[in-house]
């Protein structure tokens, strides 16, 4: 967070002649960041900022994702959610993404919540695990496939 000093001077309405000098000029040039210029954007959490330079909040962020066993290093757009981070996990997992439990700061994250507003930056760890209720339910689903015949005959008569 940058803090800024109270001054007169930036709430002036007219530049004197060393800010019209050093803005290019007083008639608002492209040095000058006139407020014809300026451009807003309405960030996901609903607030309205003024619209970044570049990549136009395009930044894309490497998170580790930690499954218990192994690492997976996963590029995304910071501006992204964690459903859509799910959706790239199942490639690397093969989990579904509703099997699927993000944890992220000891806390269980909803799929609508965005990762830049969580506070999920570069390099940052988030624990993957899978859901027990649907695991439960895969493991006596295939229980019951396997078991169908209690005995099987060794030799053919």
């Amino acid at each position: 967070m940058i803090k800024l000093r109270y001054s007169k001077r930036l709430f002036k309405r007219r530049p004197s002649s060393k800010q019209a000098a050093a803005c290019g000029g007083g008639n608002g040039g492209a040095a000058g960041g006139g407020a014809g210029e300026i451009e807003w954007e309405v960030r996901p959490g609903g607030m309205l900022v003024q619209k970044r330079d570049g990549k136009g909040g395009e930044e894309v962020i490497v998170v580790r994702v930690s499954t218990g066993f192994s690492w997976h290093d996963v590029s995304i757009r910071a501006t992204s959610t964690f459903g859509e981070l799910k959706l790239m996990l199942s490639m690397v997992t093969g989990l579904e993404p509703r099997e699927q439990r993000l944890l992220f700061r000891g806390k269980e994250r909803e799929d609508t919540d965005h990762l830049h507003m969580v506070g999920v930056r570069d390099k940052d760890k988030v624990l993957l695990l899978e859901d027990p209720a649907l695991k439960d339910m895969k493991l006596r689903a295939l229980a019951a496939q396997v078991v169908q015949s209690p005995c099987q005959p060794f030799i053919q008569v």
